[in-house]
């Protein structure tokens, strides 16, 4: 080839990496726009009613105004100053507007308009033309009268639609839920990639199948109107975007989200146990306990796992009631015995000691949480009294917690709040009822499926 020839190939090459490198799009950022480019939810509803209703006064429009996110993102407030960490990092997912229209940072929300205290809002959403990977929040927004969707032929007197196969997506909730160390890049949550690398990806079942669906576990059509106007639909996606935070939606009287969040939680696993209904004194009784993550499409429990709990209690009597074995119990502090396996993620501060403060993550000691289908075995044993009499009666129950009960002494005062507990499955199975405070077997449990999701892609 001539020297020309070559030249010519070199700068053809330059040049049009330089055009794909100016046309290349980037997340938005904050100072891009404007908070008041941005409609508040209220307008929406006038013509999305049954959307906005759904909306209302789930984890979505209350992602900012969470007061266990709040007290949690004032504690990374500090670090962030001295360590000098990005103070956008957790508002980006939970106030985005607040972010790209720079009123975040100061932390405290004292600059944030109405519409950022929106949390993730119908406009945020509906704003989104692209993202630019998995995690960490990489939208990139286009706000104004054209409103994007997943249905071509809709149209609105109120404003232009736009249509993009991205919003039936599942990588569309992944943006959000999955979640790394603004630093280290350690996978903090990686519920979609969770998802992804389970079978529901393989068959087709997206996130939007489960969460966006009246069904608790799959899809179920939702016939109906998306807009008031509109013309009637064979399906329409549910916007409660539920996940099992039935701790904050308790506390913040947001009653019809608590519900679905525990019906949610009580249809995500199976028990199934193998024990024997009678023994001989000082004979070594052995029960195997299976527990199958049947309902969730990523693992339980998901999301940002650090402070979530997943265990199991065990109880065992004889026939006139006496407790023969019993594991798993809370005592009157709300501490699970410590003999117990509790399914969660534990992070790893610099000197390798456990920390419940993601920024201060920067590696994982350990993970046993259960993957979709999947399922783990306990075994458990112990020596028949003498004075036992048979037959033997076997009692499992799955539970869950948002958050160890110390955890959030600390953070809000003594019994300031009591985290409740939920049965998720139990053996033999009966009608799950839920009572808040420390019930042996039993109670109230927040299993929040949130978060978590694959590396960014590049």
């Amino acid at each position: 080839m001539k020297r020309s020839g070559l030249l010519s190939l070199i700068i053809t090459a330059l040049f049009t990496g330089l055009i794909l490198f100016i046309g290349a799009a980037e997340p938005s950022g904050p100072g891009d726009f404007r908070s008041d480019q941005f409609l508040k939810s209220g307008i929406c509803s006038n013509c999305h009613g049954s959307s906005f209703g759904e909306w209302d006064g789930s984890m979505h429009s209350n992602a900012d105004s969470d007061f266990f996110y709040q007290a949690t993102l004032q504690e990374y407030g500090v670090a962030a100053e001295a360590q000098g960490l990005s103070p956008e990092f957790c508002s980006r997912c939970h106030t985005p507007v607040g972010v790209v229209s720079a009123e975040i940072p100061p932390l405290n929300g004292s600059h944030l308009s109405e519409v950022s205290k929106e949390g993730v809002q119908c406009d945020f959403c509906h704003s989104v033309a692209e993202s630019e990977g998995i995690g960490n929040a990489p939208f990139v927004l286009e706000p104004g009268d054209i409103k994007w969707g997943n249905r071509s032929d809709a149209e609105s007197s109120s404003h232009e639609t736009e249509a993009h196969e991205f919003y039936n997506d599942s990588a569309y909730c992944g943006m959000c839920h999955n979640i790394y160390h603004p630093v280290n890049n350690l996978t903090l949550g990686a519920t979609y990639t969770e998802w992804e690398e389970s079978s529901y990806a393989e068959e087709g079942v997206n996130c939007q199948a489960c969460h966006m669906t009246p069904g608790i576990v799959g899809f179920e059509e939702n016939p109906g109107k998306a807009a008031s106007t509109g013309p009637e639909r064979e399906h329409v996606y549910t916007h409660h975007f539920v996940g099992a935070n039935a701790f904050v939606t308790d506390v913040m009287g947001e009653s019809r989200h608590e519900k679905r969040a525990i019906e949610y939680l009580q249809h995500a696993a199976e028990l199934e146990v193998t024990a024997p209904d009678s023994a001989e004194p000082e004979e070594n009784v052995k029960v195997e306990v299976k527990i199958t993550n049947v309902g969730a499409g990523h693992r339980i429990p998901t999301g940002v796992t650090e402070d979530r709990e997943m265990w199991l209690e065990l109880t065992v009597n004889d026939s006139e009631g006496r407790i023969l074995y019993h594991s798993g119990a809370l005592d009157s502090e709300g501490k699970i015995d410590p003999e117990t396996t509790v399914y969660h993620t534990v992070f790893a501060d610099s000197e390798g000691k456990p920390t419940v403060k993601l920024w201060e993550a920067e590696s994982i000691l350990s993970d046993n949480r259960i993957g979709p289908k999947e399922s783990v075995i306990e075994n458990l044993s112990f020596i028949m009294p003498e004075n036992a009499s048979n037959p033997i009666n076997t009692k499992a129950v799955l539970h869950y917690r948002s958050a160890p009960q110390k955890h959030i002494d600390e953070l809000f005062g003594e019994r300031a709040y009591t985290v409740p507990v939920i049965e998720m499955a139990t053996y033999p199975e009966e009608e799950k009822t839920s009572t808040p405070g420390f019930g042996t077997i039993g109670a109230i449990i927040a299993l929040s499926l949130g978060i978590a999701f694959r590396r960014r892609k590049r």
